[in-house]
C-alpha cells in the first residue's frame, strides 16, 4: 500500500511539474506586463487588451498564415517521402540497404549548426532564399522518420502484399491501398512528430527567411521579445496562439500516436484495433485468408474465395482492388 501511494504521489508531482509551464503561460496571458514581472499567479482582466495589442501592433496574422502553409506542405511531403523510403528499405531486398540505412542514421549525429553555411550557400546559388521552398525542401529528407517507418514496417504482415501481387495489384497501388490504410497509426505518429518539429523550427527559418512578409510565427515571437521594453502579456498571448495548433493536432490524434509508437513492440505482425495477423482457415466456401478486420480492409488471394472475419468468424465477400 505504501509503495502504491508513493507511486501516485510521484506521478502527481511529475504531472504538476509538466503542466505548470502551460498553466503559467495561460495565466500570464490574462495579466499586464507589470503583473507578470512581479510574479502574479492569478487570472487577470487584461486578456482582451493583450489580444488587441497583439493583432494591431504586430503582423501575427501573416506569421500564422506563413507557418501554416510551410508546416502543412512540409508535413505531407516529409511523411510521404519517409513512408516510401522506409517501405522500400524493408520490403525490397538489397545487399547494401543496411549500409545505406547506417549512413542515414550516422547523418543524425551531424549538428544542425554545421550545416547552416553549406545549406545557405546552396540555396543562395539556386535563388531560393527568402522563399517557402527554402524551408520546406530541407525538411523532406528526415533520417529519423525513415528509420521509424522501417522499424514499423517490420511488424507489417508481408502476406497481404504477396496476396495483392498474386491478384495483379501494382506496387504503387499496393503501397497506397494496402500499406497506408493498415499503417495509419504509424502515419499519425509521424504526422504529429513532423508537424511539431516544423511548426516550432526557428534556426534555419531565421537564416533563410529575410523579409517580414515571409516570417513564421516563432520568428515573430522572437522579435517581440527583443524589444527594449517587451510587453510580456502580449508575448504570452502570442505563445498561446502558437501552442494551440500543435496541442490540437496531438489531442486529436493521441490514440493513433500511441498505437503507432508501440506498433514495433507488438507480437505477430501489425494488427490495428482488434484484428489478427493473416492466417489460412478452411471454410465451406473454400480456403480463405483471414486478414485485418473486414471493416478496415479486405483482400483475398483469389477473387472467388470468401473472407473469414478475424473476430466473429463470419464469411463475407471480399472487396478486391485492381
Amino acid at each position: 500500500m505504501i509503495k502504491k501511494t508513493a507511486k501516485y504521489v510521484f506521478l502527481c508531482i511529475a504531472s504538476f511539474l509538466s503542466i505548470f509551464p502551460f498553466l503559467w503561460m495561460i495565466i500570464s496571458a490574462t495579466n499586464a506586463s507589470v503583473d507578470i514581472t512581479s510574479g502574479r499567479m492569478m487570472l487577470g482582466n487584461q486578456l482582451f487588451t493583450n489580444i488587441h495589442t497583439l493583432f494591431t501592433t504586430t503582423n501575427i496574422v501573416t506569421g500564422i498564415k506563413n507557418s501554416m502553409i510551410i508546416t502543412v506542405i512540409a508535413t505531407v511531403l516529409t511523411v510521404l517521402v519517409a513512408a516510401m523510403a522506409g517501405y522500400g528499405f524493408e520490403i525490397y531486398k538489397s545487399r547494401i540497404k543496411d549500409k545505406v540505412m547506417a549512413l542515414l542514421l550516422m547523418s543524425m549525429m551531424v549538428p544542425m549548426a554545421t550545416l547552416l553555411i553549406p545549406r545557405y550557400r546552396m540555396f543562395a546559388k539556386w535563388g531560393l532564399l527568402n522563399t517557402f521552398l527554402s524551408v520546406i525542401l530541407p525538411s523532406m529528407a528526415t533520417a529519423f522518420l525513415i528509420f521509424f517507418f522501417r522499424q514499423n514496417t517490420k511488424s507489417f504482415s508481408k502476406e497481404i502484399l504477396q496476396a495483392a501481387r498474386v491478384d495483379g495489384l501494382g506496387e504503387m497501388k499496393s503501397f497506397f491501398l494496402i500499406y497506408c490504410p493498415v499503417m495509419r497509426s504509424t502515419f499519425a505518429a509521424a504526422t504529429i512528430i513532423t508537424f511539431m518539429n516544423i511548426w516550432n523550427s526557428y534556426l534555419w527559418p531565421l537564416v533563410a527567411l529575410q523579409t517580414d512578409d515571409k516570417m513564421t510565427l516563432p520568428l515573430i515571437i522572437s522579435a517581440m521579445n527583443s524589444a527594449y521594453t517587451p510587453d510580456f502579456g502580449m508575448i504570452m498571448v502570442a505563445i498561446v496562439t502558437a501552442t494551440f495548433p500543435t496541442a490540437a493536432i496531438f489531442f486529436i490524434m493521441q490514440k493513433s500516436f500511441v498505437e503507432g509508437m508501440l506498433a514495433p513492440l507488438s507480437d505477430g505482425g501489425y494488427a490495428p484495433h482488434h484484428c489478427v495477423r493473416p492466417r489460412l482457415r478452411a471454410d465451406r466456401g473454400g480456403t480463405a485468408m483471414v486478414i485485418p478486420c473486414p471493416s478496415c480492409f479486405l483482400l483475398t488471394i483469389r477473387k472467388s474465395e470468401p473472407v473469414v472475419h478475424a473476430k466473429y468468424g463470419r464469411v463475407r465477400q471480399a472487396r478486391t482492388f485492381l
